[in-house]
């Protein structure tokens, strides 16, 4: 039986070092994974996981019991363990996102941590552990950009999300290396002399948030983890992360869509939003 808890804005303040320090220590443990050595296997759904996806998982489930023990989870690698609705509080968590980019070698790779309270994300975390760098946020209270070395956390720096390009400037989107889709395409090329950077796992939500980007659309199947923690980051810094209709996501209401978001766009400028019916349907 899940324990009633609403955690608010206040309450998620007083978690955020604490559940800091524990994604940075998960990224610690991914690191420490010998990647030229690493097995990789398949799941039921066909992504790929790792004893590195696993070591995040228990040290982020083990910080977790103690931090907030009351609190249901909802981890990728825990799906049969997680018994939605969450109609109260919950945390959602991706041990490792991005275990492509991990396999292969290159550093774009995430831990997401998103506080989720009432099916829309609260606070987020998402830390790139090989480039030192984590973005955080509470959505009504900011966001930040911290950088770190090994377990040392230095200071963190305001960020926010940048306005809509004025006429003559060019959308800068943010893509996948690894997922494409052609309404994806055809939505960046809707935008005015867009221009594509191509960033692995969620490290684009958080290029958008501290304002390097502008968009970042996804018109193909993610899963809640996948998204969660992005989205209150780019909210908190003061952008907004809609379904392809332009309405408000919610994580963590049903089992049976198998936890996936359809479809979805970060916007940097919440105006901006309007701009996607003018030029795509």
């Amino acid at each position: 039986m899940q324990v009633k808890r609403i955690i608010d804005g206040t309450a998620a303040s007083g978690l955020m070092e604490p559940l800091t320090a524990l994604v940075v220590k998960a990224g610690e443990a991914i690191l420490a994974v010998n990647r030229a050595a690493v097995r990789v296997d398949g799941k039921q759904d066909g992504s790929p996981v790792t004893e590195a996806d696993l070591a995040a998982d228990r040290i982020i489930a083990d910080g977790l019991a103690q931090l907030a023990g009351d609190l249901p989870t909802l981890s990728e690698e825990r799906t049969e363990l997680a018994f939605p609705p969450f109609r109260d509080s919950f945390f959602l968590i991706d041990p490792l996102d991005g275990t492509k980019e991990f396999v292969a070698g290159r550093d774009e790779f995430t831990v997401n941590l998103a506080l989720v309270t009432q099916g829309v994300p609260l606070l987020g975390i998402v830390s790139a552990p090989a480039l030192g760098l984590l973005w955080r946020g509470i959505v009504g209270r900011g966001a930040e950009r911290v950088r770190f070395d090994g377990a040392t956390i230095g200071a963190a720096e305001p960020i926010h999300t940048r306005k809509l390009p004025t006429p003559g400037e060019p959308w800068i989107a943010t893509v996948s290396r690894s997922h494409g889709d052609p309404r994806s395409e055809a939505f960046i090329d809707g935008r005015p002399n867009a221009v594509r950077r191509t960033v692995g796992s969620a490290v684009k939500f958080g290029r958008i948030a501290e304002g390097s980007a502008d968009i970042y659309p996804r018109f193909g199947p993610t899963s809640e983890w996948d998204v969660g923690a992005g989205c209150a980051v780019v909210t908190a810094a003061g952008g907004r992360v809609t379904d392809g209709k332009g309405s408000e996501l919610h994580f963590g209401q049903r089992r049976d869509t198998g936890f996936i978001i359809p479809e979805f766009i970060a916007w940097g400028d919440p105006q901006a939003a309007g701009c996607y019916w003018l030029s795509c349907s």
